[in-house]
């Protein structure tokens, strides 16, 4: 592979395992026991039909569970302790294709674990602001679209680098200006909820305010 690449590849497989690791994995393992590809050699484990078998399963499982309100934000929080160190690693492994020295591999894995955590936060920050809404068509929307994402994002960066790692770019720049927008209205919406139940409770708390409620429920229950 030439340097160019490879360095889509590191690239790649760092964004792709922020959004989805399994879909990652099972995408480029396919595409590399058909011939489509050829992987560096310390990732070339990924074609194994073990590993293949074991993505395709979590990839079956994470399928249904992104696409829960609520289940998708825990499985989310959960795989932050997983996406982002497989990102990085995944990241200094195709960084040795390169055959370079030690430093390189180590600057691989930490620009990877950079990427990764970019995705992998935006994705989550924006699945809790999509569960805000009661219906269930967004997160269908939003899943479907990550994975075709990551499926198309990871065959542009093997047959078009130049052009995966441009669209990267853009994307990585959009990301850092839109997390401290998504993290600003994460805190509303979780303080705007404080507030519903805090006005409950005080509700509850006050004899007269509980008084209140239930004489005037009564009256209005009462038929005239």
């Amino acid at each position: 592979m030439e340097t160019i690449d490879i360095i889509a590849l590191t690239l790649g497989v760092a964004w792709a395992s922020g959004i989805n690791l399994y879909a990652a994995i099972l995408t480029l393992g396919l595409m590399a026991n058909g011939g489509y590809t050829e992987l560096p050699e310390s990732l070339q484990i990924l074609q194994d039909p073990l590993v293949i078998g074991a993505a395709g399963l979590m990839y079956c499982v994470e399928f249904f569970a992104d696409k829960t309100p609520g289940v998708d934000t825990l499985w989310d929080s959960i795989h932050t302790f997983i996406r982002i160190p497989a990102g990085a690693m995944m990241a200094a492994g195709a960084a040795q294709g390169m055959e370079v020295n030690q430093a390189v591999e180590l600057a691989a894995f930490l620009v990877g674990g950079g990427v990764a955590a970019t995705s992998h936060l935006t994705k989550s920050g924006s699945r809790i602001l999509i569960n805000a809404s009661p219906e269930p068509v967004s997160n269908w929307t939003a899943s479907i679209t990550e994975d075709v994402a990551v499926i198309g994002g990871l065959w542009a960066a093997l047959n078009y680098p130049l052009v995966f790692i441009g669209v990267l770019v853009v994307f990585v720049v959009l990301m850092l200006w839109l997390l401290p927008k998504i993290w600003r209205a994460i805190k509303a919406l979780f303080r705007k909820i404080g507030n519903w139940f805090r006005k409950d409770r005080d509700q509850l708390d006050d004899p007269i305010k509980t008084f209140t409620i239930y004489t005037d429920s009564e009256r209005l229950d009462k038929p005239e």
